[in-house]
């Protein structure tokens, strides 16, 4: 158990030192070197867990695909309201999402490592075709149309949000994207209840971590 401990330490230390050293400089210029010296492993440890640059971008690309930062909500319309929004709160805090978004933007680079999109999409896919079978949608909605124009959507927004702040008003303008797109995907009923505040990420991230604090503190009280 600890050496396998070890070994997902050692392997999330290369993921971070990767997406550090990518998000600066591309995947065209980026070093194994430079990387090694981040991570602070061996070349031996670093072979182990990634064969390849190529594998490395692969590796911080498929990072990026976690629902730690989203739950459960009544209506799954709000689910995919938080999943942007999130998002949208996280980019400019980590380093990760930021290497994502540069190494899925490399035209050259990801036909050899592919992008974080047709994972998003997937992901905003099942969220949209859930909320239309549970009747928040409404009857014309296509999921994966949807899906692939919003990302598209806000993939512009995030690359005109970093040229212009540096993401500073990123939650901002993704709550401006919402507010144009959900009403024409969204029932009356569901639309009035959505909560598309610039500062959702946040109070939902606040949320969760409060929640994981006071389950890590239970075991105390007993």
């Amino acid at each position: 158990m600890a050496r396998q401990e070890r070994a997902l330490r050692t392997r999330r230390a290369v993921i971070e030192a990767a997406a550090s050293v990518f998000a600066e400089r591309g995947y065209a210029t980026a070093t194994i070197a430079e990387i090694l010296e981040r991570a602070g492993v061996t070349k031996g440890a670093l072979y182990f867990h990634f064969e390849s640059k190529e594998a490395l971008a692969r590796g911080v690309i498929d990072s990026q695909i976690t629902a730690d930062f989203w739950s459960p909500r009544e209506l799954k319309l709000q689910e995919f309201v938080d999943l942007g929004m999130t998002l949208a709160y996280r980019i400019p805090r980590e380093v990760l999402l930021q290497a994502g978004i540069r190494l899925s933007a490399d035209l050259q680079g990801r036909q050899l490592f592919g992008s974080a999109w047709p994972a998003w999409i997937k992901v905003l896919t099942e969220q949209l075709a859930e909320a239309k079978e549970r009747g928040e949608a409404l009857p014309h909605l296509v999921p994966e149309e949807t899906a692939e124009f919003f990302l598209g959507a806000w993939n512009g927004i995030q690359a005109v949000s970093e040229a212009n702040s540096q993401w500073t008003d990123l939650n901002y303008r993704i709550s401006v994207l919402y507010k144009h797109i959900l009403p024409a995907i969204a029932t009356p009923a569901s639309l009035i209840r959505l909560d598309i505040a610039p500062d959702r990420g946040m109070r939902v991230i606040e949320g969760m971590q409060q929640h994981a604090d006071e389950v890590v503190l239970e075991p105390s009280k007993v």
